[in-house]
């Protein structure tokens, strides 16, 4: 795996890490804000809502990197497109969110309702992208589930279909949350960021294994498939830890 394939898989490694540590140090000493009840995005209003709107924006490009590192190397390899497709619409998701700033609601800032009712062209536009992340990341999920469940990789396979219940479970119950149904509000918060957990684990450790498995364990494409031609007798190297001739 060359440096280049390796620096777009990293994008995956990090995105999680970065976006939850920008979230927690983000909430730290913000006034009337409680992440017990707020949702992240929330983070992004005020004059100190840039250091949100960029954790958006920069987890959005780590996102969108990955995708394009797992289409490159993957997809020859018997991956659906669709596992970086939706991987990638997570990313256009995050940076949407991060360009619109959302409406207040849940009582944050101090005297907006907990529902809104007066809703903002930034605000609908802000949702509209948020769904492309908490739609895009599952449906990888299910595709990546597909991809492990040929390759005899039976326990990522369940891992990923797992990860990708759990997250829509936790997404539509932090919804309900926000709606203000059942006397959830007071946590909606704390479900949203249990939701999230969910997702960046996944994405995390997927992105961590699937730079351990390229270079040996994924097989080579063939020649067809990788456009290359072999002279009689002689095998090409596809990967760099492959060397000509090796059988």
């Amino acid at each position: 795996m060359n440096g280049r394939t390796r620096f777009l898989l990293l994008g995956g490694l990090l995105a999680g890490p970065f976006f939850t540590l920008a979230w927690f140090l983000g909430a730290i000493g913000r006034q009337d804000y409680s992440a017990l009840r707020h949702p992240i995005s929330s983070l992004s209003i005020g004059s100190a809502g840039w250091t949100q709107t960029a954790a958006f924006l920069i987890t959005g490009m780590l996102m969108l990197a990955f995708a394009v590192g797992v289409r490159g190397v993957f997809r020859p390899r018997g991956l659906s497109r669709w596992a970086a497709v939706f991987l990638a619409a997570a990313g256009v998701g995050l940076v949407g969110a991060g360009l619109f700033v959302t409406d207040p609601m849940n009582g944050y800032p101090p005297g907006t309702p907990l529902v809104p009712t007066d809703f903002t062209v930034p605000g609908r536009l802000h949702r509209a992208f948020s769904a492309l992340f908490f739609g895009g990341l599952p449906l990888s999920a299910f595709s990546f589930a597909r991809w492990f469940s040929r390759q005899g990789h039976s326990t990522w396979a369940t891992y990923s279909r797992a990860s990708a219940w759990g997250f829509l479970a936790a997404f539509v119950v932090t919804t309900v949350a926000f709606l203000g149904v059942g006397g959830l509000d007071d946590m909606a918060g704390l479900l949203q960021r249990f939701t999230l957990v969910i997702g960046w684990a996944w994405v995390t450790l997927l992105a961590y294994h699937l730079q351990k498995i390229a270079p040996r364990d994924v097989e080579p494409p063939r020649d067809s498939e990788a456009g290359l031609a072999r002279e009689p007798g002689k095998r090409t190297a596809l990967w760099p830890c492959q060397k000509a001739g090796a059988s």
